[in-house]
């Protein structure tokens, strides 16, 4: 596995990371078990980056990814993140990052988290304050390095002036073009992009159906990729990224992965699965090489990318 470096304050990580919100949350009933060969297969296959969240389970992700990487931990990069309430509601106020923070150290069960993520903007508190906050712990010894997620390009240089910003965390797949918006600035400013839902929620993973196959407690219920109106038409454009992948002996998730990875060398795509086999089939995207020929046509494809909008 390469290696890739986000940002210039020293964070390097495997060019495919692991992102454990489907371990908790959000893909219907978890299995613990199941999540933890997944997560110890994918380092076994030279991933060194897992991004939780409080958010995911409320504390019951982190300490699952905790425990999964325990005799790992000298060997990994560990990410999290604030700035949610179980209503969803927006709360990167002072008191409550310290808090959160302080409980994520215990959830993971670490002395140091590597990345830490304001979740979301909160508008009730300036990004210069949240950074502020967040600055503290790395004067401790408690944070390595800092990020943003799901943010915009004025909130981006306003916390880098207060701190330097490691990385941005951002959904962005082939269904998800919004992230090249960033391109501009986090190039000018040396800032790393990590890529979540880099499958498009399960829709590039090979194996999408529409939403009544889908548990009532899944976000896909809700997303338009997934509406009547849309699905059959992103279907479409699944079958002919499927016909390319399949002309390069190669899987729709390896094609998603490795356009990814050709768009830059600063992005580090984090697919997720709770099945060890789908992690090693994952990771094998590493080794495909896409030509200007595939890139072109996978633009060609879907040059917007997918139909409706990701919604969230």
């Amino acid at each position: 596995m390469q290696q890739r470096n986000l940002g210039r304050q020293g964070l390097t990580v495997s060019e495919l990371g692991y992102g454990a919100m489907g371990t908790a949350v959000g893909y219907g009933p978890s299995e613990d078990t199941g999540s933890i060969a997944a997560i110890r297969r994918a380092h076994e296959l030279g991933v060194t980056h897992f991004d939780t969240a409080e958010m995911y389970g409320w504390g019951e992700g982190e300490k699952l990814l905790g425990n999964a990487l325990a005799p790992i931990r000298d060997e990994v990069t560990i990410a999290t993140k604030f700035g949610l309430t179980p209503t969803f509601a927006r709360n990167s106020k002072p008191e409550h990052i310290r808090e959160v923070v302080e409980n994520s150290l215990r959830n993971l069960n670490v002395d140091v988290i590597d990345v830490l993520y304001q979740h979301g903007p909160d508008p009730s508190v300036p990004i210069e304050d949240v950074v502020g906050v967040m600055k503290e712990f790395v004067d401790a010894g408690k944070v390595k390095y800092l990020g943003l997620s799901n943010t915009d390009t004025d909130a981006i240089r306003r916390a880098h002036a207060v701190h330097p910003i490691s990385v941005l965390q951002h959904e962005y797949s082939i269904f998800a073009h919004d992230s090249e918006q960033f391109f501009p600035v986090l190039e000018e400013l040396g800032i790393g992009l990590v890529a979540y839902s880099p499958l498009a929620r399960g829709f590039l993973s090979g194996a999408v159906k529409s939403r009544e196959h889908y548990d009532a407690s899944d976000f896909r219920q809700m997303i338009p990729w997934w509406a009547p109106e849309n699905f059959d038409q992103n279907l479409s454009i699944v079958s002919e990224l499927t016909k390319l992948a399949e002309s390069k002996g190669v899987t729709l998730s390896q094609l998603a992965l490795a356009w990814l990875l050709a768009k830059k060398d600063y992005i580090v795509p984090i697919p997720g699965s709770r099945n060890p086999e789908r992690v090693a089939q994952n990771i094998a995207a590493a080794d495909l090489e896409l030509t200007a020929d595939d890139l072109a046509r996978i633009d060609e494809i879907a040059p917007d990318g997918g139909i409706g909008g990701r919604g969230m």
